[in-house]
């Protein structure tokens, strides 16, 4: 079977600075894979290498098979397939919810008028916004802005989901709705590879739960491991400092 994403000796670094040390790394097409560890340990930097909006300093990266740090790699057509939920919502503020999930439809995937505002429907009310299709990015909560990102990316029928920290710009009481949609796309079979700091839906909702730190994978494992009962000092310490921050 062929893996969903397929990561061989990455490297990156950014100046003087080596983020990525050479990681080896692997998702499963189903699975949901949760990244962890401190801040700088290099885990937004791996997911962004992962559809190339970083450029690998060396290593390959394979989607589905298809290498995308192959020099006559179609990036563009490889990254129809990777939908991605970033921090900050990176909605366009001039256009509606409706027309914010409609126009990468349009322009990349080539779909009518008709056809985009259908799929946007659909996906606004599977995230729990579908009555907020006429607002503007400025009217509605951060929560209610994540769902909207999250609805423009499932509107292009990705294979598989990228989610870089996708709730750490929110109040915390508007955690729990975006969350909620995460849940439910897993519960639905869609592969996704999330950095999150979120320890509770990492246990609840990942097939498998990667700590990173310094750039390294330390441990790499299904929850009830990493997280219950981990091997490593290192991941010990930051679980520790993570679910009991005030000890």
């Amino acid at each position: 079977m062929t893996h969903a994403v397929e990561i061989r000796d990455l490297h990156k670094q950014f100046g003087d600075n080596l983020v990525l040390k050479g990681i080896d790394f692997t998702v499963e097409p189903g699975q949901v894979v949760c990244v962890i560890g401190p801040s700088g340990s290099g885990k937004s930097t791996l997911l962004r290498c992962v559809n190339l909006l970083e450029e690998p300093t060396k290593g390959k990266v394979f989607v589905n098979g298809a290498e995308l740090t192959d020099p006559d790699a179609d990036i563009d057509a490889a990254r129809r397939h990777v939908g991605m939920v970033f921090q900050q919502f990176n909605l366009f503020p001039h256009l509606s919810a409706l027309r914010n999930v409609m126009i990468a439809q349009q322009r990349v995937l080539k779909r009518g008028a008709k056809e985009a505002e259908i799929v946007a429907r659909e996906n606004l009310e599977k995230v729990g916004v579908g009555d907020k299709w006429n607002s503007y990015p400025g009217q509605l909560s951060g929560g209610q802005q994540q769902r909207v990102a999250i609805a423009r990316a499932l509107a292009m029928n990705p294979d598989l989901m990228l989610f870089d920290e996708p709730t750490s710009a929110l109040d915390p009481e508007l955690v729990g709705d975006v969350l909620t949609v995460m849940r439910k796309l897993a519960e639905e079979g869609m592969t996704m590879l999330v950095v999150t700091h979120e320890m509770g839906f990492a246990r609840e909702v990942a097939d498998r739960v990667v700590f990173m730190d310094g750039g390294v994978i330390v441990e790499d494992g299904p929850p009830s491991q990493v997280i219950g009962d981990p091997r490593q000092e290192r991941t010990r310490s930051f679980l520790r400092r993570v679910l009991h921050p005030e000890g």
